[in-house]
């Protein structure tokens, strides 16, 4: 029941920024281009300092070394996703380009805008240090994988190896790598800076909803709500696997903060970057942004709901 409260606190601020989203897009005091100004802003720069300061703040060199074990528990957890999504879409009778978007979609959760917050709140004090580790496979598969599935299907390895590697060193791959650097060597930021980074990510959160909900404004909303495969994903990936891989970690001896933890990730709706991905390789960007709109949306009430079954 404590889970369920700080999750459902946080499911309320989350639609709180998505309305005030669409209301400054209605009020036209944001546009498409200016939300695309947000979107470099949030995961250049606000993200980035989040993790870095959430990081370094949140665990020592022995708290990092002893949750190494996260690693292993994310390869599980994807690599469960993987096999789930495939059955999804072949269930669905996806083909071609929306085969592929939707794997992804339904594969990689909203760590970054959703996923940290709800961590931290729950886990205020290792919450970020799980996320970290969790973030290095996640930004693997993303830049490997996630870019396999989101190219079109007549070209979905034109983008080479090192092209790849190179994708995967991003400003939020650099601020954890800085962050765990700061850890081992047992470096303190002075409290003024430290002070200062901590509240420029904090602005992580609002911005990114607020710009989900300017998104909104921009997406053909009836065609995509009637969509049975959206739903089914929600259905199965969102409800159902969460309390299932819960039971499975406990099943495997793994501690009771990290199997909270990864099976609240694993409920999370889909990642605003699959659509970025999807649109600059021109395939199913816009079926991309609809199962982002059904999935966000419909988290307002899974999210809680899965906490339920969490302890």
């Amino acid at each position: 029941m404590a889970y369920f409260s700080i999750v459902l606190s946080q499911i309320i601020g989350f639609v709180i920024y998505i309305l005030i989203g669409i209301a400054a897009v209605r009020m036209r005091v944001l546009g498409s281009r200016s939300l695309g100004v947000f979107s470099r802003f949030i995961t250049k720069i606000s993200l980035p300092l989040l993790l870095f300061s959430n990081t370094l703040n949140g665990a020592t060199r022995q708290q990092f070394i002893s949750a190494l074990p996260v690693l292993a528990v994310t390869v599980l957890m994807y690599f469960l996703l993987y096999l789930l999504c495939c059955l999804l879409a072949r269930l669905f009778g996806l083909k071609g380009n929306e085969n592929h978007v939707y794997r992804a979609c339904a594969m990689f959760g909203n760590i970054g805008f959703m996923g940290i917050p709800i961590v931290a709140a729950v886990f205020p004090e290792q919450g970020m240090l799980y996320i970290a580790l969790f973030t290095v496979i996640d930004q693997l598969l993303l830049w490997t994988l996630g870019v396999n599935l989101t190219a079109p299907v007549d070209r979905e390895n034109a983008m080479s190896i090192a092209s790849r590697l190179q994708k995967m060193v991003n400003p939020a791959t650099i601020a954890i790598v800085l962050a765990i650097v700061g850890i081992f060597t047992g470096i303190e930021l002075p409290a003024p800076v430290n002070t200062a980074l901590t509240k420029a990510g904090a602005l992580t959160t609002p911005l990114a909803m607020i710009y989900m909900g300017g998104l909104f404004c921009y997406i053909d909303i009836p065609r995509y709500i009637r969509k049975k495969d959206f739903y089914g994903a929600v259905a199965i990936k969102m409800c159902l696997f969460p309390p299932l891989f819960y039971m499975l970690c406990q099943t495997l001896g793994v501690i009771h903060d990290v199997t909270v933890t990864m099976s609240l990730l694993s409920a999370l709706p889909s990642m605003a970057a699959v659509v970025m991905l999807a649109q600059n390789q021109h395939s199913a960007g816009n079926y991309a942004a609809g199962m982002i709109l059904v999935t966000t949306l419909c988290s307002i009430v899974t999210l809680p709901l899965v906490c339920l079954g969490l302890g």
